[in-house]
């Protein structure tokens, strides 16, 4: 059903992570050297086909290589019905794309991102549209500094 996104293997590219949520799916991408997240408008989860076209349309405008996607857990680790959620997204996603997706660990990067915005001013209201979006750039900003870190080692 629709086009398929061409694989894409050539590396270094431009990586996107989201952070999905049942209201609103945060958005952030790299610049293009693969060194810095930046945040970008959450997209609406629902309907969730138009969140999926939306997703899609955004990776073929920017040039996405590598899709992560935050991957929520418990404190201790295990998966719950959050996890069960992002997982049936991510599958409906791989079938529309070739892009490779990566589950990243999400736990805590909302309590960082709130903390983050807060410190910049934002009060929680305001935050509100901003929070899932600064969660996906910390947890893009992470991936960024692990890969920066694996390469020089």
């Amino acid at each position: 059903m629709g086009d398929r996104y061409p694989e894409v293997t050539e590396e270094p590219g431009r990586v996107a992570a989201l952070d999905y949520g049942m209201a609103r799916i945060g958005v952030a991408i790299s610049d293009e050297l693969g060194l810095l997240a930046h945040p970008r408008p959450f997209v609406t989860a629902r309907p969730p086909a138009r969140a999926l076209a939306e997703i899609l349309r955004f990776t073929r405008q920017e040039g996405v290589r590598r899709l992560l996607v935050g991957l929520p857990r418990n404190l201790n680790g295990t998966e719950g019905i959050a996890a069960r959620r992002v997982r049936a997204f991510v599958a409906s996603l791989s079938e529309k794309t070739k892009i490779p997706i990566e589950f990243v660990d999400e736990r805590l990067s909302t309590v960082e991102a709130q903390a983050r915005l807060h410190a910049a001013g934002h009060t929680e209201r305001s935050s509100r549209t901003r929070i899932d979006s600064a969660s996906a750039a910390i947890l893009l900003q992470s991936w960024l500094d692990g890969r920066s870190r694996r390469e020089q080692a």
